[in-house]
């Protein structure tokens, strides 16, 4: 899945080449990927909207319109693709935006997991689901951290998963942030102090940031546009890694809430 890197490269991308442009029209092929409106009630009111802005909250992609916020989330494998009205649509191209340079912004998602929602302009960040997305490490305070993790007794690498404690981060960089910060992922995030919680929030911050400046990190479902790909998996520490980088023991792969985790048991300690 597309974490905060990947997201805000696919932001980045798409300001570059659509940003100014007016949507012409919308053809919504599978109308589930619309969380909150019809597809005549989406088609209406996006017509002649011109794109002025590309925003983004943690994983939320945010195309800031005319009159509205269109709020996006890729889930496991969604992209946007920009194309020429010849070439063929692909049955997994499910949203299609005709823009008046005669392009077409296409969004394709094999799995259909994929949600857009439409809000007015301006508050999309008070109703849901971005009201229920938490900071980004950057806007995190260690006191903050401290107070949500207090009464987490469950292993912190799943409350870093959790979007409503910090938001961005996903199953791969969880890995690399708590290899960084050397925490287990098993130890419990009550059990953290607020040295454990800075760790985190820099080791977040410092990874997060090398990222987004190479582009994330390329995944199977992951590409900011057509055969553009993230470069940060060659500097991958942990994740899906044999040996430590630091005392070349192997790496450990264990499953938490689920989650295919990695990580050395002994630079990490459990809390």
């Amino acid at each position: 899945m597309p974490e905060l890197p990947e997201v805000e490269t696919v932001r980045r991308t798409l300001e570059q080449y659509i940003q100014g442009r007016t949507i012409q029209k919308v053809s919504v092929y599978y109308e589930k990927i619309l969380a909150n409106q019809t597809p005549k009630e989406f088609a209406e009111k996006i017509a002649q909207q011109t794109i002025e802005h590309m925003n983004r909250k943690g994983k939320w992609l945010i195309f800031e319109l005319t009159d509205y916020d269109l709020v996006s989330h890729l889930r496991m494998e969604g992209k946007y693709f920009l194309k020429t009205p010849e070439e063929e649509r692909s049955r997994h191209e499910h949203v299609v935006f005709t823009l008046d340079d005669g392009r077409e912004l296409r969004y394709h998602d094999t799995r259909k997991f994929g949600r857009m929602y439409l809000f007015p302009k301006g508050k999309s960040f008070q109703e849901q689901p971005l009201s229920e997305v938490g900071p980004e490490p950057w806007q995190a305070t260690v006191e903050y951290l401290k107070e949500k993790l207090k009464s987490r007794k469950i292993p912190i690498k799943t409350v870093l998963l959790d979007q409503s404690v910090l938001s961005g981060i996903g199953n791969i960089y969880a890995d690399e942030i708590l290899f960084q910060a050397k925490i287990h992922p098993l130890s419990l995030a009550s059990q953290l102090t607020k040295k454990d919680c800075q760790k985190i929030l820099t080791s977040s911050q410092q990874i997060l940031e090398e990222a987004i400046s190479m582009g994330g990190t390329t995944i199977r479902s992951y590409e900011s546009e057509k055969g553009v790909h993230g470069r940060f998996q060659q500097n991958l520490l942990v994740h899906n890694q044999e040996n430590c980088t630091i005392c070349k023991h192997s790496i450990e792969r264990i499953f938490i809430a689920g989650r295919s985790t990695y990580f050395c048991k002994k630079c990490q300690k459990m809390k």
